[in-house]
């Protein structure tokens, strides 16, 4: 079975953070999101995987990722010239792929659920497909299974009136039918060829299209709000999981758990946390940091933020913060 990784999105909703960088490779808990997928494939003994990217952004990719070695991977690049859907960038990787079954994750989502019972029906040729659902909120945001009788048996991308509260959350086993189901599809509205058009014909075809639902932390870090959310919940994760370090107050600092402190900042006279995530060469005299996400180069003097994401050159502040 193979990875693939999907990192070629636009990232307008993540405006200005993801003008400097692309999103997947923005931090959570001072890691890059796709870091995150990366591990959770080879988890699943996914060695061989492959990443789709703008071509102006390998070199980007090279320095953050890599080759993979770090991960025990052998990494791919693969290019998408056109921003034109999910199905669209996945259609590039088919020489890649080949005939192996695999399982396809978008890079700017974030899933605390294991991708095994993902996985397994589809190597094990029960399933031709298999998705990951999980209940969220403002439906309209997300592609939304439509379930009956236990089975899907309608998606559509961002509906106007959902027909259920059943987000598609970005992470999906496939073997290679899916490639036909894309070569079948036409654009939507949007103008892209959506992933969840794809499924929808593998349905309408009689495919197997299994399943799997989660409780579990989920976050698709498509906006500054939810960027921070996913930071939360990630530091919440590695406190439980006793994976962060425990930072002594000293130079006049008060830190207030969880957070996560690069060890190549430099803080005086400040207030940490809870929920701060403060990146690689960070300067901060007389701040108040909270709820915040600090990334990497920011120097700030007698600051006081809470719900902020901010770096050297922008910052963006979300529900309220100074």
């Amino acid at each position: 079975m193979k990875g693939l990784i999907l990192g070629a999105g636009r990232g307008t909703r993540l405006q200005p953070f993801s003008d400097l960088v692309p999103k997947v490779l923005l931090p959570v808990a001072n890691k890059p999101l796709i870091q995150y997928n990366i591990e959770k494939l080879t988890a699943l003994g996914i060695t061989e995987i492959g990443i789709v990217i703008k071509p102006e952004h390998r070199e980007l990719f090279e320095l953050i990722v890599g080759d993979g070695m770090p991960w025990g991977a052998h990494i791919t690049y693969i290019y998408q010239h056109e921003s034109l859907g999910i199905s669209h960038a996945v259609k590039q990787a088919e020489p890649f792929i080949q005939e192996q079954p695999f399982v396809l994750l978008l890079g700017d989502n974030l899933l605390e659920q294991s991708l095994e019972e993902l996985a397994l029906p589809v190597t094990n040729e029960i399933n031709d497909a298999c998705i990951m659902l999980g209940y969220v909120t403002r439906p309209v945001d997300y592609g939304i299974a439509e379930l009956e009788n236990n089975r899907i048996v309608g998606l559509e991308e961002k509906p106007a009136v959902p027909k259920s509260n059943w987000a598609v959350l970005g992470a999906y086993a496939f073997n290679a039918s899916i490639f036909d189901a894309i070569r079948s599809i036409q654009p939507s509205k949007r103008g892209e060829y959506e992933i969840t058009d794809a499924i929808q014909w593998l349905i309408d075809q009689g495919k197997s299209v299994g399943y799997l639902t989660t409780e579990q932390n989920h976050s698709d870090v498509g906006t500054l709000p939810r960027w921070l959310e996913a930071n939360e919940w990630m530091l919440d994760k590695l406190n439980r999981a006793e994976q962060l370090p425990l930072y002594p107050s000293e130079r006049g600092n008060i830190i207030i758990p969880p957070v996560i402190i690069d060890p190549g900042s430099e803080i005086t006279n400040s207030t940490i946390g809870p929920y701060a995530s403060i990146g690689p060469g960070v300067r901060l005299q007389g701040c108040t940091i909270a709820r915040s996400v600090v990334l990497d180069g920011t120097c700030l003097n007698d600051a006081s933020l809470s719900h902020t994401i901010v770096n050297r050159k922008y910052a963006s502040l979300q529900n309220g913060g100074s």
